[in-house]
């Protein structure tokens, strides 16, 4: 069965779709057979990967006698594989509200059998639909800014993990996004968390909006990309070695 990672954070705008597509190019790169499925109404997994048409009517895939299979199309990278989202999807919330509170899981099941590695790219926010992400994905990877903000809504997603699932909570790599080394809290904060990985602020990553490709593509000896490859190895270890990065400390998150 697939192992699903969710790309999941409770903000918008920290490089959370350009994070998805890069891990999962990654994977398919390594010559797993790998599935990206973009529940976010934004859509821009689609438009990063050169297919903003594929997506049509994405949230008929969530009816009680829809098969997510129908939905799938290739890419333009082998073993790589997508489900598209579009403005449909907009409403998903209150769409499940009165659904199973594990149909998404039920979806991502029929699915893993045919896939090494799903790709979840999660909408922003914690509520129904992030209860049922965390319910599904075997592991989170959460691109946060290097911000006290930041850090504060980290423990609160812990702490929900926590509460309402314990120990069948997913386990938790939090990536640092956005990185500017000019800037004294970043640093700071970077010190503190010597063991999370860090993707620096550049322009090469805007850049895949413009080239409508992962960065592997056209930037593969990129700093960017050294840092999605040593994201790549942190997923890998802990999918494969079971050890979440979940243990809070005053010093910050240690392996638990």
């Amino acid at each position: 069965m697939g192992k699903v990672i969710a790309v999941y954070s409770m903000k918008g705008g920290v490089g959370k779709s350009s994070l998805a597509v890069n891990l999962a190019h990654g994977f398919a790169g390594q010559g797993k057979r790998t599935l990206i499925w973009d529940i976010d109404a934004q859509g821009a997994v689609a438009f990063l990967l050169g297919q903003s048409g594929a997506a049509a009517k994405a949230k008929k895939i969530f009816a009680r006698d829809a098969d997510p299979a129908d939905a799938i199309v290739p890419t333009n990278w082998p073993e790589l594989d997508l489900i598209a989202a579009d403005l449909s999807l907009r409403h998903l919330e209150s769409d499940l509200a009165d659904d199973k509170p594990k149909r998404l899981k039920k979806l991502l099941e029929s699915l893993s059998p045919d896939y090494d590695r799903i790709v979840v790219d999660c909408p922003p926010g914690l509520g129904g639909i992030s209860d049922q992400i965390f319910r599904a994905a075997d592991l989170l990877v959460v691109p946060l800014l290097p911000a006290p903000l930041a850090m504060r809504t980290l423990e609160q997603v812990r702490e929900h993990l926590e509460a309402e699932r314990g120990g069948k909570a997913p386990g938790i790599l939090p990536v640092l996004s956005m990185v500017d080394r000019r800037k004294a809290m970043h640093r700071d904060i970077l010190a503190q968390h010597p063991d999370w990985p860090a993707i620096p602020h550049a322009s090469v990553i805007e850049q895949m909006g413009l080239k409508q490709a992962p960065l592997a593509e056209f930037a593969g000896k990129s700093a960017p990309m050294l840092a999605v490859e040593n994201v790549l190895a942190r997923v890998e270890m802990m999918l494969g070695s079971g050890v979440w990065l979940t243990q809070a400390t005053d010093e910050g998150w240690v392996k638990g």
